[in-house]
Order: structure tokens, then sequence, then C-alpha cells
């Protein structure tokens, strides 16, 4: 089976301190991606940079509000950036096509299932995907939190090895990048360490992330046994260095070793799309994160929270409040409502749809 890996770019990367698209380091990039892809490697490329490329292309007749801003800009932008894009792949001979995506294009398994198709059959046919937010129609709570966020999403679906978010940083540190008593964390254990506190919390002038937002999709893309690398994509030759094994300095999240299905991958990066909440009692919550393969019954559950309906997706809270899961609704929360406390009754969420955070 062929290595497959997601690349994320982030807006930090591909412009200059200016805001004008960095032509050189994208060339840079694209030269990378072309020799992996070259070699066998498929490549599916999250790339942020379209606000800011149409930032540089047109000026607003008035001042605009921040969500008419960013669909202005995004739908001019992303025009351009594609369009480079194509002619920088274009010189190697490799096609690319584009993928814009909202975060509801992930809420539904159906959407999901679609999206996933369309790249398979690009990937089987040498095309090298090109994924961004759709900015044009993605506003508040449609919006993911960043790229990062998505290209934690599509390593998931598409069942990817490796994911590499380059940021304009080496890594992640111990305190802020700047103080030279600060080092960087070359490898994290998420069963062993707990960093949280020590990752700087501020964001680039031209992304909407962070490095927070950063080691959350890391970790979470870790759990499904997915390697996950930060790294600095300023740096010459990144990319090649970090497929090839070299010691580049970077931030690696050891990924598990557990093999999760298809279904239950999507299950576990569903949390933004839950419609609703299922309280457990404490008996319910130890069989929950015992090592059972097990269902969630009316029997254990307390109380219902929020207006979904079947299939959608809900959180599972423990009897002290605190999220231990997530899964797919057997019921409508009417339905759910009916049967709490009741035994001989079918599974709330069924263990195939049932996602448990350990």
């Amino acid at each position: 089976m062929k290595e497959r890996i997601v690349v994320k770019i982030g807006s930090q990367i591909l412009t200059r301190k200016d805001g004008i698209l960095d032509i050189t380091r994208m060339s840079a990039l694209v030269d990378q991606i072309a020799e992996l892809h070259k070699k066998g490697i498929e490549v599916i490329l999250v790339s942020s940079g379209a606000v800011a490329a149409g930032k540089t292309e047109i000026k607003a007749k008035a001042k605009l509000d921040t969500i008419s801003a960013r669909q202005l800009y995004s739908s001019v932008g992303q025009v351009k950036l594609i369009n480079r894009y194509s002619d920088l792949f274009g010189h190697h001979g490799i096609t690319c096509g584009q993928i814009l995506t909202t975060k509801e294009d992930f809420s539904t398994r159906r959407h999901y299932l679609n999206q996933r198709n369309c790249m398979s059959v690009m990937l089987d046919n040498k095309v090298i995907p090109i994924m961004n937010e759709n900015d044009a129609i993605s506003v508040n709570e449609l919006m993911f939190t960043d790229n990062d966020e998505l290209s934690g999403l599509v390593a998931a679906m598409m069942g990817c090895r490796r994911l590499i978010i380059l940021s304009n940083i080496d890594g992640i540190y111990t305190g802020d990048p700047k103080d030279p008593e600060s080092r960087i964390l070359r490898e994290i254990d998420i069963k062993k360490d707990n960093i949280e506190s020590c990752i700087q919390t501020s964001k680039s002038a031209t992304g909407r992330g962070g490095m927070i937002t950063k080691y959350n999709i890391a970790r979470k893309a870790a759990e499904e046994g997915i390697e996950v690398i930060i790294a600095n994509g300023r740096r010459d030759n990144i990319l090649i260095d970090l497929i090839d094994g070299k010691d580049t300095i970077s931030t690696r999240f050891i990924p598990s070793s557990k093999n999760t299905t298809s279904v239950k991958k999507w299950i576990a990066h569903s949390n933004g799309f839950a419609k609703g909440e299922i309280h457990v009692n404490e008996c319910a919550g130890k069989v929950l994160l015992s090592d059972k393969a097990v269902s969630l019954l009316p029997v254990g559950v307390t109380k219902i929270i929020g207006n979904f309906e079947e299939d959608d997706i809900v959180r599972i809270i423990d009897e002290k409040g605190k999220q231990i899961g997530i899964g797919r609704a057997s019921y409508n929360n009417e339905k759910a409502k009916e049967v709490i406390g009741k035994s001989n009754e079918k599974a709330i969420i069924h263990y195939d749809y049932l996602y448990i955070e350990k």
C-alpha cells in the first residue's frame, strides 16, 4: 500500500510580511511535494492563504464587517491561490485539483463519504488534492477553528499515516519561543505528556488558530494512530528531510498503536458537530470507560439535553459533568427521553458508532 500523508501549509508561510503571496517559498514547497509525489507518496495538501491573497487583489469600496471582508477576499484570493498552485505543479507535469469544504460537510456520514470518495478518485488518478475551507460561505459556527482542524479531519478520513503541519516556528516549545530559556519539545507522548500550560496562546497576523490549536489537533490525530509533525515551513527542504527521517528540528507526536475503523474516526473528530448531550450515571460511565466493547443503553442514562434527530452526533457526559465520549444517536431527543432508565430497549448509541475518550 502506498504511503499517504497530509501536508498543511499555514498562511503565515505562504505570505510575506506585507501580505503578498510569497511565490519563492510557495514554489520551494511545491518542488518538495512534487518530489514526494514522484517517489510514489500520495500527498494531500491543505493550504491556507486565500484571504491573504485576496487582500492584495482588491480594495473594498467601503469599510466591511469581518464576515463580509472574509467572504470578499477569500472568493477572489482562492482563484489566485489555486491558479498559482496549478502553474507550479504544472512545471513538474503534475495535475492538482481543488476541494473547498465546510464544517457541515463533515457533520453527516453521507457528505463525509462523498468527500472521501472524491479524494480517493483524485489520488488514484495521480491528482494532488488541494483543500481549503470554503471561507466564502463558512461563517461563525460553521467555521473550522482553522485549517489545522481541517487537516486533522482529512488525515483521519483518508487513512493517512502522517500529518505534517508547517508553521512559522520549529515546533512546540516549553515556553515563549523567543525566550532563550525555552527549549523545543522534540517528541510528545500523548499517553504521558501533558504540556498545555507551556504552549503559547498568541496567533499569527494572517492565521485564525495558534500553537494551542495545533497541539489539540495533533493530540487527537495521534490518538487515532496518525504520526503528527509540527515543523517550520520556511526551513529549506523541510518536507524531504522529514520524510527521509533526517534529524530535523521539529515536534513529533508519537502515534497510538490502536487501529480505529473509518466510522469511529469520523465519530472521534465530530465533537464540533454535536447537537445534544446524553448524561449517564456512575455505573454506566465506568462500563463505557472499561475495555469492554459495549453500547450505551437507556438504563444507564440520567438526562437528555438538546434537540437532536436520529443519527445526529451527541456528547456523552458522566455524573461529574465531564465529557467521556461522543457518538451517533439511535433516537431523536424526544424518544431518548421516553426510554431514560429503562431496560430491554435498544441502545441509545450503538458500539459501532461510539467513541470513548480515554
